[in-house]
């Protein structure tokens, strides 16, 4: 099954909180497969970063033979 790692951007109420409290307005947030993991980003490179993390552990997760 292949698996999907998105960024996505999320905007006004969708932003936590704790963001808003410190006038954050909008966030960023790593899906896998749809579904948000983690926490919320304070910056798009951020999210990147966490997302290129995810995607090294699943590709070590893939045996040799099928990369």
């Amino acid at each position: 099954m292949q698996t999907k790692v998105d960024v996505a951007v999320m905007i006004g109420t969708g932003v936590p909180a704790s963001l808003r409290a410190l006038g954050q307005n909008v966030c960023w947030v790593v899906l896998l497969n749809g579904e948000r993991r983690g926490t919320a980003f304070s910056s798009r490179e951020e999210a990147q970063e966490c997302k290129a993390a995810w995607l090294a552990q699943l590709n070590a997760d893939i045996p040799d033979s099928l990369h």
